[in-house]
């Protein structure tokens, strides 16, 4: 079987976010499956590319978009483990700084950069052999499979090609205006709701969930939740609609990168056997972020997007009740200037209660995982989340709220049976989470249950290898379908 990737970002070579991780872990859990894996990137400036194993190949793409061809040539290299990467190249499209905006804004022209990148994919798919499954991530290339079915003369040799979509977040759908139809070179009989139109609007993601053969989503719960109004942002009746085809495949995490056994960015190391090492990671973190070191003072760790999506409204709501408690508070992230601003002004009258960082920090964020007590994650809707999975494999107790890949990943402990790996809530509120936060705040004084339900956490599976099967599966259902 072979699975072509197509996505707009995978570690280790460009990253914003959760999708990045996925096709980053995921091509390298299928090959060990003994699944050919081969990705579609487009060829950004700036990429993390090891320059030595970079060739460029001699094929040339011819791309319609609108009125005119373009070329595009394709980059050639592969993931550490060895999975083929392909990289378009256009540099009018993808020479410049930031893969879909700037601080300012998208880029006006994402329309058309996303058009032909999903263009560009079909006409790449016959070089690289016999293709069964072509397996696209996200609005950006959620074309690829509008282009496969509506346009499919345009790609006879590619009829037996199966379509996968995978949505990350679906409050991102790559909407515009009527008038980029042209770039699509459809006729206008797919501009209709039963295909791309939405409101008036070109709807890119919803073109891939009608054209797909199977479209999956990052948690079992999510799935459920996004053919509701209140998740499904406009697209609840559409993903109803595909429910038999509609399934939550729960992304795992890459233990080799998020462990505290053998993890580089950490005090010292430790283990489910032996946790000597998380305190001297807890004194080593206090340090770092100028808090007081105190052992016995319980730490929580945050890693976010400062964004009301993520329960910082909630927060900001709690803030000052939470930071008159006996505990540590350590923010790291970025995201709306109000909260940046509260958390800031909050940190100055807080020194020793709470430390922020208005940054990206991969070390730092591998210190927080080890060295805090508990993890707080109140998001408002979360379709997977993956710092409370890692949380989980450092110890750091999860404090989350009941949604999306939170409620499939995260046990609610029950001290009447000592079962559960966290501490969750269900309602959005300010009054309820801080209830969760002080049942969590009990708990930890109690040091032998808190080492019991650290052990909990710490012995919970979310590798990929669990994932990439789940996959397999669906992958061998809808080549069955042919």
């Amino acid at each position: 079987m072979h699975v072509v990737m197509a996505a707009s970002e995978a570690v280790p070579f460009v990253k914003t976010g959760g999708l990045g991780d996925v096709v980053g872990a995921l091509p390298a859990a299928l090959q060990r499956l003994g699944i050919e894996v081969s990705i579609v990137l487009p060829a950004y400036h700036g990429l993390s590319l090891d320059r030595a194993s970079l060739r460029r190949t001699d094929w040339q793409l011819r791309v319609p978009v609108s009125d005119r061809i373009v070329t595009a040539g394709v980059l050639a290299t592969q993931m550490p483990g060895g999975v083929p990467v392909y990289l378009i190249e256009a540099d009018q499209y993808f020479a410049r700084t930031g893969l879909y905006g700037t601080p300012d804004g998208d880029f006006l022209d994402n329309a058309e950069r996303f058009a032909f990148f999903s263009r560009a994919i079909p006409a790449l798919l016959p070089y690289l052999g016999t293709v069964d499954v072509l397996h696209c991530h996200d609005w950006q290339t959620a074309l690829a499979l509008v282009f496969l079915r509506a346009d499919a003369g345009r790609y006879p040799e590619l009829s037996a090609v199966r379509g996968i979509l995978t949505i990350h977040n679906v409050g991102y759908q790559g909407v515009f205006w009527h008038l980029d139809w042209h770039l699509l070179n459809l006729d206008w009989q797919f501009f209709t709701p039963s295909w791309l139109e939405f409101h008036g609007k070109i709807n890119y993601l919803k073109g891939g969930i009608v054209s797909a053969d199977a479209v999956t989503t990052v948690s079992p719960t999510y799935a459920r939740e996004i053919q509701t109004p209140e998740f499904g942002c406009g697209l609840e009746g559409v993903l109803a609609d595909r429910q038999e085809a509609l399934v939550g495949i729960l992304n795992g995490v890459d233990y080799a990168e998020w462990s505290p056994e053998h993890d580089r960015h950490i005090a010292a190391p430790y283990s489910v056997d032996d946790l000597r090492g998380k305190a001297v990671c807890k004194a080593d973190l206090q340090a770092a972020v100028g808090l007081p070191v105190h052992a016995d003072q319980p730490l929580i760790g945050i890693v976010s997007r400062l964004a009301a999506q993520k329960g910082f409204d909630l927060l900001s709501e709690i803030a000052p009740q939470l930071l008159h408690k006996h505990l540590q508070l350590v923010v790291l992230g970025s995201g709306d200037a109000s909260y940046q601003e509260l958390f800031t002004d909050l940190a100055h009258q807080h020194r020793k209660r709470l430390a922020l960082r208005i940054a990206f920090d991969n070390a730092l964020a591998h210190k927080i995982e080890a060295g805090s007590d508990l993890f707080l994650m109140p998001s408002r809707y979360e379709p997977c989340g993956l710092n409370q999975i890692y949380s989980l494999r450092y110890g750091t107790i999860p404090v989350v709220r009941s949604t999306g890949g939170l409620a499939d990943t995260i046990a609610d402990y029950d001290p009447a049976t000592g079962n559960g790996t966290g501490f969750s809530f269900a309602e959005y509120s300010g009054t309820v989470l801080m209830a969760c936060i002080d049942r969590a705040l009990a708990t930890y004084r109690t040091p032998e249950v808190w080492r019991r339900l650290i052990r909990n956490a710490m012995r919970a599976d979310f590798s990929w290898n669990r994932s990439a099967q789940a996959y397999v599966a669906l992958y061998r259902r809808v080549i069955g379908g042919r």
